[in-house]
C-alpha cells in the first residue's frame, strides 16, 4: 500500500508540471497604455493617414515588425473594407532607429505593417504613421485596430511583444456654407478749382450733384471734374460709363462739339473761341480699346454722346474704394447766343459678379 501511494504521487506531480508548462505563454505580452488611432480624414472612402500612438512599450526587446490589424471585431478579424493598394509608411518613432518599410497585407485581413530585417529596440513612447489608405465605405460603424509588435518580420512567430486595441468610426463630413451678398457702393464727389485732371487744370469747382460753369467767355474755356468712387466685391470688377441727355441747350440754341474726338479716339480739346463740350478721364488702363488712349498723350478729350461711353473700369473686386477722375470742358465762340445752357450728365456703374 505504501509503495502504491508513492507511485501515484509521482504521477500526479508529473501531470501538474506538464499542465503548468502548457498554460504558461512563451512570451509575455505587455498591455500598452494611452493608445490612440488618429485618421487625417475619417470620411468613408477617402484617402487618409492612420497614426497610431502609444506608450508603455517594452524597451528591452528588439522588434522587427509593427502591425495594426483593422477589423470589425475587437480581435482585428472581419473585413473593414480598406484599400491598401496605395499604402506607404510615412514615419515612425516607436523605434527611433533601424530601416523600416511598409509590408501591409490588403484584402479581408486589412493589416497595416512596418517591418525591419535588422530590427530595433522601441522607445517607451512613440507613434507610427501609414499613409495612402482608402477608408472603408461605411459610416457610423465601430471598427477596431489591434496594434502588436513582434520580434520577427513575419509578424506572427513567437507571438506579440506588446499589444493594444483601439476603436474608431468613419464619419461623414458636415456641410458648412454661407452666403456673401454682392456689394457695390458708388458716389460722385465734387472737385475744387485748381485741381489736375489729365493734363488740364480745373477752373470751376464742382459738387457731387452737378457743375455750374457760371459766366464764361469765348476767351476762357470752363474746366471742371468729378471724382467717381467705387467699391465692390464683384469678382469680375466693374465698368464706369458717362453720357449726357443731350447737347448743352438754351431753347433751340445748342453748344456741341462738331466733329470732335470720340471715346475710341480722343483728341485735344479745341482752342478757346470754339464751341465744344466734352469729357476726359484719368484712367490709363481701360480694358477696352487702347488702354491709355485718354492719358497718352495727356489731355485728350471726347465729345459727349447720348449713349454710354466707358471712362473707368477694373477687372476684379476692389480691396477698398477706387477713384476715377472724369473731367468736363466747355468752350463757346464769340457768336454763341446769350442765355443759360443746360444738360444732364449721367454716370453709370455696372459690376460683374
Amino acid at each position: 500500500m505504501i509503495k502504491t501511494k508513492a507511485i501515484n504521487l509521482s504521477f500526479i506531480l508529473a501531470a501538474a508540471t506538464l499542465l503548468i508548462a502548457v498554460i504558461l505563454p512563451a512570451v509575455r505580452v505587455e498591455a500598452l497604455s494611452s493608445s490612440s488611432l488618429l485618421l487625417s480624414d475619417p470620411r468613408p472612402s477617402q484617402t487618409s493617414n492612420y497614426t497610431f500612438s502609444t506608450s508603455g512599450l517594452t524597451t528591452a526587446t528588439t522588434i522587427n515588425c509593427m502591425q495594426l490589424d483593422i477589423g470589425t471585431s475587437s480581435d482585428g478579424s472581419g473585413d473593414a473594407g480598406l484599400d491598401l493598394s496605395g499604402i506607404s509608411l510615412v514615419s515612425q518613432t516607436i523605434p527611433s532607429s533601424g530601416t523600416w518599410a511598409d509590408a501591409s497585407v490588403d484584402g479581408t485581413t486589412d493589416q497595416l505593417r512596418a517591418t525591419s530585417a535588422g530590427g530595433a529596440t522601441p522607445n517607451a513612447t512613440g507613434n507610427v504613421v501609414w499613409g495612402g489608405i482608402v477608408n472603408g465605405a461605411t459610416a457610423g460603424t465601430t471598427y477596431y485596430g489591434v496594434f502588436e509588435t513582434f520580434s520577427n518580420t513575419d509578424c506572427s512567430t513567437g507571438g506579440p511583444v506588446d499589444s493594444a486595441t483601439v476603436a474608431f468610426i468613419y464619419k461623414d463630413g458636415e456641410l458648412v456654407q454661407l452666403t456673401v451678398d454682392p456689394t457695390l457702393t458708388f458716389t460722385c464727389a465734387g472737385v475744387a478749382s485748381g485741381q489736375p485732371i489729365n493734363g488740364a487744370t480745373t477752373n470751376t469747382t464742382s459738387v457731387g450733384s452737378g457743375i455750374d460753369f457760371g459766366n464764361i467767355t469765348s476767351a476762357t474755356k470752363g474746366v471742371s471734374a468729378h471724382d467717381l468712387q467705387v467699391s465692390t466685391n464683384a469678382t469680375g470688377g466693374y465698368t464706369l460709363y458717362t453720357r449726357h441727355t443731350g447737347a448743352l441747350s438754351n431753347g433751340t440754341d445748342n453748344i456741341d462739339w462738331s466733329g470732335g474726338g470720340s471715346n475710341a479716339s480722343p483728341t485735344s480739346f479745341p482752342a478757346a473761341g470754339t464751341e465744344a463740350w466734352g469729357y476726359t478721364t484719368d484712367d490709363n488702363a481701360l480694358l477696352t480699346g487702347t488702354a491709355d488712349r485718354f492719358t497718352s498723350p495727356a489731355n485728350q478729350w471726347a465729345k459727349f454722346e447720348t449713349s454710354n461711353e466707358i471712362v473707368g473700369d477694373s477687372a476684379s473686386a476692389t480691396s477698398g474704394t477706387e477713384t476715377t477722375r472724369v473731367g468736363h470742358q466747355v468752350g463757346i465762340s464769340a457768336t454763341t447766343p446769350a442765355g443759360t445752357y443746360q444738360t444732364t450728365v449721367v454716370y453709370t456703374v455696372a459690376s460683374t459678379y
